[in-house]
This record gives C-alpha cells, structure tokens and sequence, in this order.
C-alpha cells in the first residue's frame, strides 16, 4: 500500500492504493528445506514493546537487510532477534522451540502477542494444529536467549524452527551467541521431525490432498 495523494510531506494520506500481486512461487530459501544458522546480537533489536513489530510495514524488514548481509558473509542466514534479552523472531519470521522443561514436560513455545511480535498466520496455524494434536504442552510465553542457551546445553532442546508465509517451517540448525555456535538437534538429518511433520500437514491442506475446514475446494 502507498499514499497517492499530491502532497509531499510526513503526514496520513488522504488516498491511498493497495496492490495485490499474484505469483507463482518456489522455495523460499534459495537452498530449499534446509536447515538454516542463526546469529544472535544483543545489540541489534528489530522491534520493541509499544511500536510497529506486529505490523506488515517496511519498516519492519528494511532495518534488518544490512544485518543479514553481515552475517550471511560470516555463514549465518538469518538473525534471531532480540529484546532486552527475550527471543522474539527470526529474521522476517516467527520462532519457535520444542524443548524438554524443567520438569521434564515436552513444551512447543513461542513467543507472545506484545506489540514486537507479528500476528503470522502460519504462526496460528501452528499452534492450532499442534494444541488439537494433544502430544505436547503448548505455550505462548517470554523466554530468554540465556534460558535457550542454558536449555540447549543441558540437552533439553528438540528441535527449533521458523515460520512463515513464504517458508511455512524452516528447521534451525544452530545458533550464534555471544561468540559461540550452540548446535541445534536435528532428528532427520536436515530438520526435527515435528518441523518435517507440519510441513507436510500444511502442504497437504493447501494442496487439497487432506479435508480440512481452512481449505476450499473447488470443482473445475
């Protein structure tokens, strides 16, 4: 969407115009279902509590296209962001892990609704599906980067993944922090198996291969 009014000028605009672009699509990663590194930076912040994290404005991403040059040079695809301290996305995409507590409970979290996180559809479907499975707690909750690090250390980290639109799930193969490569568990080889298993609920729901109340069908 752009303004279109005849003023130059930081202000609302009076007219505006929405484009719709319909295109067929690939991978959304030029190396396909492949798990991907991540790079952590306290110092780099995407979003912050009470401004624009949860909407689908450019400046949301614009910010992040330098960073991730950075470090795809230092073999990193993507940043996991921060905010004081609390993971929260990874790079244009929602985070989750699926990780031992504790207590010894299988939890899938992500982190919550708070104005820094985007609203994903792929993120809602996720925790749809994942709460009718009823094989695991799933949570909605702040964790921190330490909490992870500390997790992953003691064995208790599953699996990891990203989600979106574009990619649905892409499996996280390890995380940068403060200097050192934590490397994620990865069941299948090139992903756990509770990312590999929503890809393909997902993919056959949009494919029409299963019945499902999201997906219409249409007789042509």
């Amino acid at each position: 969407m752009i303004g279109t009014h005849q003023q130059l000028g930081v202000t609302k605009p009076g007219k505006a115009k929405l484009f719709i672009v319909n295109a067929l699509v690939g991978p959304y990663f030029p190396t396909g279902f492949k798990p991907v590194a991540l790079y952590c930076d306290e110092a780099r912040v995407r979003a912050w509590p009470g401004g624009v994290g949860d909407k689908k404005v450019g400046g949301n991403y614009g910010p992040g296209i330098a960073y991730t040059d950075e470090i795809n040079k230092l073999g990193y695809q993507q940043l996991l962001w921060l905010v004081n301290g609390n993971v929260t996305e990874v790079g244009t995409m929602n985070f989750f892990v699926l990780w031992k507590t504790k207590e010894g409970e299988t939890e899938l979290i992500t982190a919550p609704l708070d104005s820094t996180i985007l609203e994903g559809v792929t993120r809602d479907s996720i925790l749809t599906l994942t709460k009718e499975w009823g094989e695991f707690k799933v949570s909605e909750k702040t964790f921190s980067i330490h909490e992870l690090v500390e997790a992953v250390e003691q064995g208790r980290v599953i699996e990891a993944f990203g989600a979106g639109t574009a990619c649905i799930v892409c499996p996280v193969k390890k995380i940068h922090f403060k200097g050192k490569d934590y490397d994620i568990p990865m069941k299948l080889g090139n992903s756990g198996l509770l990312t590999k298993r929503l890809l393909d609920h997902i993919l056959s729901i949009q494919y029409g291969e299963i019945h499902h109340p999201w997906s219409y069908e249409v007789d042509y």
